[in-house]
């Protein structure tokens, strides 16, 4: 990790880096933000059933299939630029997304979301590189940079449940649209392009197998997650992987690849890449327990459980900088091997939750595990973005960010199979006989709540509180899943990342691009 002095920023480099992290902000705020919107977007577009599915993961789709086209132009044609480029586009499609006549076209329009938030995203963490060259303060930048993203995922559901109290679903969108105007103002005198290397072509073949290879995966995982075994997602991440294999192949031919294969081989990239994919696939694996136990277990409205979601954010901003000071004094990797340990902990804190456990219990747990997954990913960001060079940082962060998205579907499906496994076998040893629909209760929390509603009093009670139990119990099966791969992430780090984080002086001066002209 490069953590050699250099030129310090000022106070405009810091105002550049909050202008910056408006987009970040709302690009991660969108993968949630229609949590609650959905109803009143179905009860006025009457989407089909796989339409609504389609409105809610295309966003996430599009946004992880172009992550590392993004990055790679943003590297050619100038990552202010690219930001400007998604700016425009995220705003534009905000607005047709808020009035859209219907769901093909805001399914269409939220896939356009998609293709401005991945010019966003990499940007922002690449110009980062660009910013600030020293090297303390560029981990202070990237640990904002991580919180301002994880924030933004769990502000989402508050945000859109506040707007809905006062307007219609449109204005989740709408909310975008004044962050992206100051952007587009403020980026052109506070952010300077840079002038790079040449990088030879853009290979447009590569671009559309990065994407043939990345949203098939994601596709099948998630759908494998959802419904369990069934062939077309099967063979959806087949073919991901058979055209991931020909991706790979292309790039080691190439004089100026998309990705640096070679890079990604350094433990001190590659290592943090994993590092970060088995942190999102804890993160977004429990999130999704977390949701509907507080909603279908506690009985919490999705408004009073996304406000009480933020808590855990306390942890976060606790723990984040604290680790960023700790890692100027000591190896950054057994910063993160503690931080993954003290997140194993949360998960195996959360294992002692039941269904008449205080609220205190299952919050203490999650901000436990936040805070040590947050400090990990915050040095893990930080030791990948020095180890880049400066002309190829937005390939970098694009490959960080894609290894985050698959390993947060990695969470959802793994996570996931064990808690429905763990459901399904504690269902069929409670259930009555003589319940009707026996077979949509033993399947999911949700099933059972929607045929308890058509039962007796008595017997409703009975399938309830045994369905509440049985997921409960897969809840802290999948917890203590997370606290093995957490754990396995904390030995990971300390034995491979050890030593990278210490401050060293490069044998000879690396180069910077230069700042061009402001426009």
């Amino acid at each position: 990790m490069e953590n050699t002095p250099g030129p310090r920023a000022g106070r405009k480099e810091w105002t550049a880096l909050g202008v910056l992290m408006l987009p970040l902000f709302l690009v991660s705020m969108d993968v949630s933000v229609l949590y609650f919107a959905i109803p009143y977007v179905s009860q006025d577009l009457e989407p089909s059933a796989t339409q609504q599915l389609w409105i809610l993961d295309m966003y996430g789709f599009v946004l992880a299939g172009l992550l590392i086209t993004m990055g790679a132009l943003g590297d050619r044609i100038g990552r202010r630029r690219l930001v400007l480029v998604g700016a425009s586009v995220f705003g534009a499609a905000s607005v047709l997304a808020a009035y859209a006549h219907s769901a093909e076209l805001l399914i269409a329009v939220r896939a356009l979301l998609g293709l401005g938030g991945a010019a966003l995203m990499p940007s922002t963490l690449a110009l980062i590189r660009n910013l600030f060259h020293d090297g303390k303060q560029r981990g202070r930048a990237v640990t904002l940079w991580t919180a301002v993203m994880t924030t933004g995922i769990s502000v989402g559901p508050v945000v859109s449940g506040l707007l809905l109290e006062h307007f219609w679903w449109g204005s989740v969108f709408l909310i975008n649209l004044p962050a992206m105007v100051l952007l587009l103002a403020l980026v052109p005198f506070l952010v300077p392009e840079f002038t790079l290397p040449k990088r030879g072509r853009f290979d447009l073949l590569s671009a559309v197998l990065s994407l043939a290879a990345l949203l098939p995966v994601i596709y099948g995982i998630k759908e494998l997650a959802r419904h369990g075994y069934e062939p077309l997602p099967a063979l959806g991440i087949s073919l991901g992987l058979v055209l991931g294999f020909v991706f790979v192949r292309r790039q080691k031919r190439l004089a100026h690849p998309l990705i640096d294969l070679g890079l990604l081989g350094r433990r001190t990239f590659g290592g943090p890449v994993f590092a970060n994919l088995l942190a999102m696939f804890a993160t977004v694996g429990m999130a999704v327990f977390l949701t509907q136990y507080l909603q279908s277990v506690l009985g919490m409205s999705p408004f009073e459980a996304a406000l009480w979601s933020l808590v855990p954010a306390a942890g976060v901003a606790v723990m984040a900088p604290a680790a960023a000071a700790l890692a100027q004094r000591t190896d950054r990797a057994f910063v993160m091997g503690g931080g993954f340990l003290i997140s194993a902990c949360g998960f195996l804190w959360l294992t002692q939750v039941r269904t008449d456990s205080a609220l205190w219990i299952t919050l203490a747990g999650v901000s436990v595990y936040a805070g040590g997954l947050v400090a990990a990913m915050t040095l893990g960001n930080e030791l990948a973005l020095g180890a880049a060079p400066p002309e190829g940082a937005g390939s970098a962060a694009a490959v960080l960010e894609s290894g985050q998205e698959l390993g947060g579907a990695l969470g959802m499906a793994i996570l996931g199979s064990i808690g429905a496994a763990v459901y399904s076998r504690d269902m069929a040893d409670a259930l009555p006989a003589d319940v009707p629909h026996a077979d949509s209760v033993r399947e999911t929390l949700g099933g059972a709540t929607a045929e308890a509603a058509q039962l007796p009093a008595g017997t409703a009670d009975t399938v309830l509180a045994a369905a509440r139990d049985a997921f409960t119990h897969g809840m802290g099966f999948a917890a203590v899943g997370a606290a093995v791969v957490m754990a396995g992430a904390g030995l990971f780090s300390l034995v491979l990342l050890g030593g990278t984080g210490k401050a060293k002086r490069p044998t000879k001066p690396s180069v910077e691009p230069k700042p061009a002209a402001l426009v």
